[in-house]
């Protein structure tokens, strides 16, 4: 404890006792998937373990001075025994903090304690966001992969990595991180009970965030297969208008027409019916009207 009172005291104007002062440790982040399907790299928490030094602790990411509550004054790369989701070694990033005790935050301290305030979040600065499937860097250009979703059996979530800032870390309600927020204390003699009590005390269901993508993403395949059905209906609709328009332009959307996205055939429909004679016009019209499903397909055209 010598030790941690000698780092927090680089902290200070002036060296404070234990008495002073109130130190908790707090897990800030790890290697694990997390709520937002993303998780940080090895390399990641490792420099976010020197960033993270010195760095504020406020509340609900307001990042007014009055909300300042406690201060880090050393991290450390913990290294366990289990596996993460994507089967890899799981690591955290945990850190010390402490508050200097007054009687203004004596009731946040007792909160603390008592496991009220717990959970924390993180605020950072990543410039890379790797796709976990094809390895793409997403914050230079995208890729097909929905994150959430699986291709054969590996699961699409971001990697973030290449960390250039930490700005500070908060109290919330619910973090993007399970398993950040504060540690609790307990002797050697106490820990065979608090990892049987850890292990049994998980009754609540946490939400399912894998089942719940899955059924939007099965909705949006649904979706895309009705778009494809009325991009194809309209590529036919725009060749029909190219058949009976005997300039240049037809013959060159005839070229193109495979190429086109449902959005741009509807523009080129649009054109090329403006050139059509009048008495084909309402001709091609009647016929190009259709229904699928019970939706038409003038619903995807303006």
């Amino acid at each position: 404890m010598q030790e941690k009172l000698l780092k927090l005291n680089a902290f200070t104007r002036r060296e404070h006792s234990l008495d002073e002062v109130y130190i908790f440790d707090v897990i800030l982040c790890d290697n694990d998937i997390d709520r937002d399907t993303e998780c940080f790299s090895n390399e990641a928490l490792e420099t976010l373990k020197g960033l993270f030094i010195g760095k504020t602790g406020i509340f609900d990411h307001d990042t007014k001075g009055s909300n300042q509550t406690a201060r880090i004054f050393d991290t450390e790369i913990v290294i366990t025994t289990k596996k993460n989701k994507s089967s890899e070694i799981y690591k955290y990033l945990k850190a010390s903090a402490y508050m200097v005790r007054t009687d203004s935050n004596a009731d946040l301290i007792k909160e603390i304690d008592g496991g009220i305030k717990k959970e924390v979040s993180i605020s950072c600065s990543a410039s890379k966001h790797i796709c976990s499937v094809c390895g793409i860097d997403r914050k230079k250009r995208s890729c097909v992969h929905v994150k959430g979703n699986y291709y054969g059996n590996k699961k699409c979530f971001v990697i973030l990595d290449d960390i250039k800032d930490a700005y500070e870390w908060s109290f919330v309600a619910v973090p993007a991180q399970p398993e950040a927020g504060v540690v609790k204390r307990f002797t050697e003699s106490d820990s065979e009970c608090c990892e049987h009590c850890h292990k049994n005390s998980c009754d609540i269901k946490e939400f399912d965030y894998d089942e719940t993508i899955k059924n939007l993403n099965d909705k949006i395949a649904e979706q895309s297969e009705w778009l494809a059905l009325f991009t194809s209906e309209m590529r036919k609709d725009v060749l029909k208008l190219c058949a009976v328009n005997n300039n240049s332009y037809a013959k060159f959307i005839e070229t193109t027409v495979e190429k086109l996205s449902f959005e741009e055939l509807s523009e080129v429909k649009k054109e090329l019916i403006k050139s059509v004679k009048p008495n084909l016009k309402s001709q091609l019209v009647e016929q190009n009207s259709f229904k699928m499903g019970g939706v038409s397909n003038d619903c995807f055209t303006s």
